[in-house]
């Protein structure tokens, strides 16, 4: 049984290692960010760092949550494609600047977030 959850675990990291592949690969290829809506991008990136910022929280387990890093590194490289390609490198900054910022207030000042989790 502690071999299948172990198979289990790593397989799951490894489909969301190469879930946002083709998505990437497709955007470089083609050269052109057209059909990818920047909205939903940023929106699920928000998701993806709220529920891992809550999970560290919580102190859960590694392995409950590795997937979400692989998947936010992701939405980020195609992010900055996004950028890229449409010609507006530097308005990336400003997403950047306030990502990283958010994160870093969020992980520094636990009282925020014990506000925030207050049930």
């Amino acid at each position: 049984m502690e071999t299948l959850l172990w198979l289990c675990n790593w397989s799951t990291l490894v489909v969301c290692a190469a879930l946002k592949l083709p998505q990437i690969s497709a955007v470089l290829g083609a050269r052109s960010s057209r059909g990818i809506s920047l909205p939903s991008l940023l929106l699920e990136l928000a998701g993806f760092l709220v529920f891992l910022r809550y999970q560290c929280y919580y102190e859960y387990p590694l392995l409950t949550y590795l997937e979400f890093p692989i998947l936010i590194a992701q939405d980020l490289i195609l992010l900055l494609c996004v950028f890229h390609f449409n010609g507006d490198v530097r308005r990336a900054v400003p997403y950047i600047i306030i990502c990283v910022s958010a994160w870093f207030i969020l992980t520094l000042q636990q009282w925020i977030l014990d506000l925030a989790m207050q049930e």
